[in-house]
């Protein structure tokens, strides 16, 4: 029987950001495996100065499809907005 193995989301840090961006999946057989796998196909042209792998079944996400119930909730806060606060008309360019 063929096992299959298990697939990884790659994150790569950029020499001139400050966050991680998702760039891909692949699959690997254990982390040691997907780091160097990440490494040689999503830094090929030396972009990268951080990577991060992470085995899929521990993400968790949101469904798309319920995304109101998720945040609907932040649309009451209208204080959050800018427009909630009255500005001098001194500050021209806020």
């Amino acid at each position: 029987m063929k096992k299959e193995w298990p697939i990884w989301e790659v994150f790569i840090r950029s020499k001139n950001g400050l966050e991680h961006r998702h760039v891909g999946s692949l699959h690997a057989a254990d982390s040691k495996m997907a780091l160097e796998n990440a490494r040689d196909v999503y830094t090929r042209r030396s972009e990268g100065i951080s990577i991060w792998v992470v085995e899929s079944k521990h993400i968790t996400a949101s469904n798309p499809e319920k995304s109101g119930e998720l945040f609907e909730p932040a649309k009451d806060k209208v204080y959050r907005h800018p427009t909630f606060y009255n500005l001098p008309d001194e500050l021209k360019h806020m």
